[in-house]
């Protein structure tokens, strides 16, 4: 199990393959060329940031924190929305109405193709940046260099780290699934704890909800889960915490959260890919941070 504080880590820059302006607060990792590789991250992008509509071969769980990301024909997300963003569904163009924070938590689906670590994306990037330039989330490869002109940029890291063209899933939706937790009503499921359940998706039964805690009352959660407190304070593990502190608990953990004050919990519950392969070949090269 581990607990991560997120004002004792330092805002780093990011998402340079996309465009403008975004920082992140890296809070826990997976297990690099697994199905299951993950990656939490909390992220604040400004106004100029863009991004082209473009597509996964992975799926994210999204929380916005503070102001507003707009998707385009997808909608906005304002403050307090939930995301769930489906491997192989297009979405955006993206931009951000000011300053925005978000959540995201992106893991590899039930396709099996897995998520390249942060050290992976780099190590493309860099390499591929001998061969052509980033620009507006688009990889434009030099006149005469081999290969297709134009790519996503994540399509480009990721076909030249597998070494094989991206195969996009099927959607098993047509697109984003954007919720709004304050139209749910709370149902008790234990003395003085409450949920708003945002859902289940795909047959790999990746889930999400927000758990309300009373003071003084306490909830047990489960393995194979990231936690975000997005309100409140209290003790979990012998640790305390606070708003935006992160808890992610593996298989056969059961982190118990005791709240000294109301406290509200994101749970994101990575799907179970037992007796998945990776689809993408064996990494032709690897670099650490």
């Amino acid at each position: 199990m581990k607990i991560v504080h997120s004002e004792q880590i330092e805002w780093k820059r990011g998402l340079e393959h996309r465009g403008g302006t975004f920082h992140h607060r890296h809070m826990f990792d997976g297990e690099p060329n697994t199905p299951g590789n993950f990656q939490y991250n909390l992220g604040r992008i400004e106004g100029d940031f863009a991004s082209p509509r473009h597509r996964h071969n992975f799926e994210q769980f999204r929380y916005q924190v503070e102001g507003t990301m707009n998707f385009d024909r997808n909608g906005k997300m304002t403050k307090g929305t939930f995301g769930y963003f489906p491997e192989g569904a297009a979405y955006g163009p993206q931009s951000s109405e000011g300053t925005s924070y978000s959540a995201v938590l992106q893991f590899g689906g039930a396709s099996g193709a897995g998520y390249l670590s942060r050290a992976q994306v780099r190590a493309g990037q860099s390499e591929l940046e001998k061969i052509g330039r980033f620009e507006g989330g688009i990889f434009r490869r030099d006149d005469d260099v081999e290969g297709r002109r134009n790519s996503d940029a994540y399509q480009a890291i990721w076909e030249h780290h597998n070494g094989q063209r991206m195969e996009y899933p099927r959607p098993r939706y047509r697109e984003p699934v954007m919720v709004d937790p304050e139209n749910y009503a709370w149902v008790a499921i234990g003395p003085g704890v409450f949920e708003r359940y945002m859902g289940t998706f795909t047959e790999r039964k990746a889930e999400a909800s927000f758990v309300k805690i009373e003071k003084g009352a306490t909830w047990k959660g489960f393995g194979r889960s990231v936690y975000l407190v997005t309100e409140g304070a209290g003790r979990v593990a012998g640790e305390t915490y606070a708003k935006l502190s992160g808890v992610q608990a593996d298989v056969g953990e059961a982190p118990e959260f005791t709240a000294t004050e109301e406290t509200v919990i994101l749970r994101m519950t990575l799907p179970d890919l037992a007796g998945l392969e990776q689809t993408g070949r064996e990494p032709l090269r690897t670099a650490a941070e």
